[in-house]
């Protein structure tokens, strides 16, 4: 069965969740595309948007209509090729309005798991829990006659015991999706011991015409993307116990919080990703990744206290933040949660004595967002650290042992073979992360 046949009925599992809608968008576009085209006028497409929730599934038609909409705006030109034979659409907005029918026309949600039991393709995209991906795969597996193939997003558990446990024989890849996956160039892809070469044929075909990068990891619990970030993340709790010492949990958290955003000019804190990812999923995730580390505790004592508090951080539904280790108003950061005191401490109390005790940024800082568009990007960086190299502040000196870290976990990942190259770690970071530099760098000494 060819890519074109295998892409005429296929299922995205959590299809209303925050990973789950973005893939099924994506292949609800990439569907109607090759509907579309002269050769495939005769052929008939499916895509089952699979949920537990009726009443997320009915705001993920409502997402989808937005979305394909803004789609078939940026690609009127080639709309119109595609709709040249309809002599009835002639204005934009009717082309528009055309597509976006036809792409909404495919998609059947459903509440029922019984609707995938016709698909050739299953995209999974619920919690990442083991047992439950297992249990709901051999149960598809047990009754579809298709042979499906499993693409499974999830970010930290191994695909060969996922193949082994439902007996998937192979036919089962990681397909891990960044966040969101419609914005996203990144793609984590992982086979596992068994995992079929046509299986990872379709993967790689279906990736190029949605333009992704796609970056290969080893069958690793965790892969190279979350082998970083919670290793990242567990060295930001360190350096924030080690400065509750002598400050208050709450200032030291915002101190390590601005070295891991400003110091080394990265979109965001560590705290604050970690609140955007969820402190519940970065729990969750060392604990699926642990068992399988040896002499290595993947495990954070702070992250169970917040959790025991109820502080989760995530998101909404509507994109916004939830409050976790910062809680934010419009987005923006203005009070950190003390667990000693179990309450939100406004920064404003703290951060200018905080500012001060870590000491000036280097004069020639320039902030994570001017490095997006810079072509001597590489000049500027090599100017910048080699004057924080020089300095001897508390920022400065965080800031060096925070990229010396992050520089060693990232080479660990190459040297356990989890991840080909140092390119391919530094890839990762950059594209599914928005590091403006890759952590496995020379800028600090």
């Amino acid at each position: 069965m060819n890519y074109l046949e295998k892409l005429q009925n296929v299922s995205v599992l959590g299809a209303a969740g925050k990973m789950g809608s973005g893939i099924l968008l994506l292949t609800a576009v990439e569907m109607a595309d090759q509907s579309l085209l002269p050769e495939n006028k005769d052929k008939h497409f499916v895509l089952n948007a699979m949920d537990v929730s009726s009443e997320a599934l009915q705001g993920l038609m409502r997402y989808l209509k937005t979305q394909v909409t803004k789609i078939a705006e940026k690609k009127t030109i080639l709309l119109r090729k595609l709709y040249a034979d309809r002599s009835d659409l002639i204005e934009n907005f009717e082309i528009i309005d055309e597509y976006v029918f036809h792409v909404l026309s495919l998609v059947r949600p459903t509440v029922r798991l019984e609707s995938t039991y016709d698909s050739n393709i299953i995209f999974e995209a619920i919690k990442e829990d083991p047992a439950l991906k297992v249990k709901i795969f051999s149960q598809i597996k047990n009754n579809n006659p298709n042979n499906p193939w499993f693409f499974t997003n999830t970010s930290s558990i191994p695909i060969s015991n996922l193949d082994k446990d439902a007996e998937l024989d192979g036919k089962i890849i990681g397909f891990h999706f960044y966040n969101p996956p419609a914005v996203q160039k990144l793609v984590e892809l992982i086979k596992g011991e068994k995992t079929l070469t046509e299986v990872e044929e379709f993967a790689l075909a279906y990736a190029k015409n949605l333009r992704k990068i796609i970056v290969p990891s080893n069958d690793f619990a965790g892969f190279i993307g979350n082998g970083h970030f919670m290793r990242d993340a567990l060295h930001g709790i360190k350096e924030v116990e080690k400065l509750s010492a002598n400050n208050s949990f709450a200032k030291s958290i915002y101190m390590i919080n601005k070295v891991s955003q400003d110091f080394l000019v990265r979109p965001m804190g560590i705290f604050q990703l970690v609140d955007y990812v969820g402190i519940d999923v970065c729990q969750y995730i060392m604990s699926v990744m642990n068992p399988y580390l040896e002499n290595e505790n993947l495990h954070s004592e702070l992250l169970d206290k917040m959790m025991e508090l109820g502080v989760k951080g995530g998101q909404y539904s509507s994109g916004a933040q939830k409050d976790g280790f910062l809680k934010y108003e419009k987005g923006r950061p203005v009070a950190i949660y003390d667990i000693n005191k179990k309450e939100y401490v406004a920064i404003s109390e703290f951060s200018d004595q905080a500012d001060k005790e870590l000491g000036k940024l280097p004069q020639s800082y320039v902030p994570w967002k001017a490095t997006l568009r810079m072509k001597n990007k590489n000049e500027v960086f090599e100017k910048y650290f080699a004057e924080l190299n020089s300095m001897d502040t508390l920022g400065a000196k965080l800031a060096k042992e925070y990229n010396a870290s992050s520089n060693k976990i990232g080479k660990q990942l190459v040297a356990d073979k989890v991840a080909a190259n140092e390119q391919d770690v530094n890839t990762v970071m950059l594209t599914g992360f928005f590091h403006a530099y890759g952590p496995i760098n020379n800028y600090l000494q």
